[in-house]
């Protein structure tokens, strides 16, 4: 095994522990929201979460400690928080039920796939920077949502900006969910077997070829 396969297959990274560590935030973070109903200190939590996600990802690339590990953590982590939020904001009213089901249902769409991923070879597909845009927005609109439960000045505006990047994040994160389907899709019909990379320019399209 070469030096970046043995990088590629560590456990014990630093990296990987902090990214531990948000996954213990989850539970803790629904206990704040559903039992003491401690709003400040869950929002701690979630402002501790969105730090340490950018840390994991910027000390995993400073220090060289890219992992197959890392790669699956992180996401995993920003879904069970977004499962988290959204069960404590659809619990506590402060967000209809539609946003509850709406956001598990891409996650449980993209989990049907992986089967099709597993006849080539994969488990998961790279990370779509639509996909990092929609957790960014829904990651702002969850504590905003939360503060702009009231009806003061203050709390009205939180409410309104707080959909404002709930619904952009909505949209993106399904809209990242069908492109992860379209790869998945040009993924089986590939016969090479190489998962398009969706980041990547697209290439100007050949004068003389027909219309697909």
């Amino acid at each position: 095994m070469t030096t970046d396969d043995e990088q590629r297959a560590a456990v014990w990274t630093l990296p990987n522990a902090i990214s531990g560590l948000r996954l213990l935030g989850v539970p803790l973070f629904l206990w704040l929201v559903l039992g003491p109903e401690a709003d400040v200190w869950a929002l701690v939590v979630l402002m501790i979460s969105g730090f340490t996600d950018w840390l994991d990802g910027y000390l995993a690339r400073r220090l060289n400690q890219t992992s197959k590990l890392g790669e699956i953590l992180d996401p995993v982590a920003d879904r069970l928080y977004i499962l988290a939020v959204v069960i404590g904001l659809g619990v506590r009213e402060i967000v209809p039920w539609w946003v509850v089901v709406i956001l598990p249902a891409r996650d449980l769409f993209l989990w049907c796939l992986v089967p099709f991923l597993r006849t080539r070879g994969y488990s998961a597909l790279p990370v779509h920077f639509l996909g990092k845009a929609a957790t960014a927005n829904l990651l702002y609109a969850f504590p905003l949502l939360f503060v702009g439960d009231g009806v003061s000045t203050f709390e009205t505006l939180a409410k309104v900006f707080g959909w404002a990047f709930a619904i952009w994040g909505i949209g993106l994160y399904w809209w990242a969910g069908l492109l992860y389907a379209w790869q998945v899709r040009k993924l089986l019909a590939d016969r090479d077997r190489r998962a398009p990379d969706l980041n990547a320019p697209s290439k100007p399209a050949d004068p003389g070829a027909g219309a697909a």
